[in-house]
């Protein structure tokens, strides 16, 4: 496996001794874009992406190593509040159409007035905070003609691992994606690196994947393959010293089929992901495998009408069966029935994946509004260096919106969703219990939001957002005060300015 990137590297290095055409470039032509935003929040129950600010830790969806028993803050049913903001500054030296140079910067404060020195904690007092972070660093070269009469492109290094966001992954790291028209299909077969380790054994982890697409009149069908080959597992075993061994390995793949476009005057956007794997346990004291088998769908109908908009959206995941699954997924751990773990059927996210569930609700899913920073179902489920539920595993939701663009600078939009639990023999979030055992409830609640948007200048952007959801049962808590405890219903009000330049 490890003389796949060597071969790359082999035949990009012949490939790039073309004609003497391509040793007179144009000067290079440097340019610089990104963003700079601030986001604030007001809101009751709902829980934050970044630690330590959840109204509780959740013990039941599966694939939450990190998970702790369940214990109430003191944020239960008060009313919360913060800024934050990020940055973005991307720098591109591009000469012509045959090759650029990308540096990605990034820059966070998760709170104003944290008191931290290290990455994403930009906002403390007194500032010079070690904040910025190399997101990306990578170049791209069009292959000299070599007779073979296919465009073809290369991207090599820190670089986004981005194929359907919304169901399936983004990731940056490491890695060599390609890209070969031949119209009207794009074939893009790609190689990332995940992790390393011991460079004499293998226990390193590699991703393969297939992204084929094809542009047929107004709409875009595609379809993708990816394996992971994870010799350590999870990811984050990365300090094993010499004479040790990862005690997990994996082998999982994802295949995915999509369509977007325009179906007459329907704005449509169509994904179906399925995923299929194991999880082994190689050293140590010996556990039975455990198989994953899960999947997703989602399906999004828009029509716009003059200055009007009108749509639906549904979307499916699989859940867990709880007397099958523990909180890990790991070999040799428990589920809450008391039998071993032999069987995931949650729909999962790759490692490390950011599954933008965001832009689908403001308290259950995450939305632009507030950057996907706050919701139930944002990362650190979606970003963990193990396999996960992502966005949107163990659920399912219908939603109804519309939205009206008053003025050439102010729309309003409107959304309303019903979300329901699919995870059996128990809740994906809450961890209610009957007779001693997990209770199992449908109904994860009712959402209600409305957006607001003003375009102050061309590129100055402020959004408000104001959610309500109507906590269903599928949500209620058990913890050492009180069992099966119900919070208030959640609510949010959400503002998010953004300048872009």
């Amino acid at each position: 496996m490890k003389r796949f990137p060597f071969l790359a590297i082999l035949g990009f290095s012949i490939f790039i001794v073309g004609p003497s055409a391509f040793a007179q470039l144009p000067p290079v032509d440097i340019k610089a874009s990104g963003f700079i935003d601030m986001v604030s929040f007001l809101y009751r129950n709902i829980a934050p992406g970044t630690p330590g600010q959840g109204i509780y830790s959740f013990t039941t969806p599966p694939m939450r190593p990190d998970a702790s028993p369940s214990a109430l803050s003191e944020a239960w049913n008060r009313t919360s509040a913060y800024i934050e903001s990020r940055a973005r500054l991307k720098i591109q030296a591009m000469t012509g159409k045959a090759l650029s140079g990308t540096v990605f910067f990034e820059m966070d404060a998760f709170r104003w007035g944290e008191a931290g020195t290290g990455p994403n904690e930009m906002g403390r007092w007194g500032a010079d905070s070690a904040a910025v972070e190399v997101k990306n660093v990578y170049f791209d070269v069009a292959l000299p003609y070599l007779g073979i009469p296919l465009p073809m492109m290369l991207r090599l290094g820190v670089q986004p691992l981005y194929v359907r966001p919304y169901i399936f992954t983004y990731t940056d790291g490491a890695g060599i994606t390609a890209a070969i028209k031949i119209d009207p299909v794009t074939i893009m077969p790609m190689w990332f690196k995940p992790l390393e380790g011991k460079v004499y054994a293998s226990d390193d982890v590699d991703v393969y994947g297939l992204n084929l697409s094809a542009q047929i009149d107004q709409l875009t069908f595609g379809g993708f393959g990816f394996y992971y080959n994870m010799n350590t597992y999870p990811l984050s075993d990365v300090t094993l010293t010499y004479g040790e061994n990862p005690t997990f390995q994996s082998d999982m793949w994802w295949l995915g089929l999509y369509a977007e476009g325009k179906v007459g005057p329907i704005d449509l956007n169509f994904d179906v992901v399925y995923d299929y794997g194991e999880v082994r346990k190689e050293f140590g004291s010996p556990a039975p495998n455990v198989d994953y088998r899960g999947w997703a769908t989602r399906l999004t109908v828009n029509y716009p009408w003059d200055n009007f908009n009108i749509g639906a959206t549904v979307m499916v995941a699989s859940g867990a069966d709880q007397k099958k699954t523990s909180d890990s997924g790991l070999p040799g751990t428990r589920t809450p029935y008391g039998s071993p773990t032999t069987k995931v059927g949650s729909y999962v996210t790759p490692p490390g994946s950011e599954q933008w569930a965001g832009g689908e609700s403001l308290i259950a899913y995450g939305s632009w509004v507030c950057r996907s920073d706050i919701g139930f179902f944002v990362w650190p489920f979606t970003a963990a260096t193990n396999l996960t539920r992502g966005g949107w595993g163990g659920t399912w939701f219908a939603k109804l919106f519309a939205g009206y663009k008053v003025t050439p600078w102010y729309k309003t939009s409107l959304e309303m969703l019903y979300i329901g639990d699919t995870t059996q023999n128990g809740n994906t979030l809450g961890d209610a219990r009957s007779n001693g055992k997990p209770r199992d409830d449908g109904t994860i609640g009712w959402e209600f939001d409305l957006i607001h948007t003003f375009n102050i200048y061309p590129n100055l952007k402020f959004e408000v957002g104001m959610g309500y959801l109507v906590a269903g049962d599928a949500l209620d808590q058990s913890w050492p005060y009180q069992e099966n405890a119900s919070f208030k219903n959640p609510w949010i009000l959400a503002t998010h300015l953004t300048l872009e330049f």
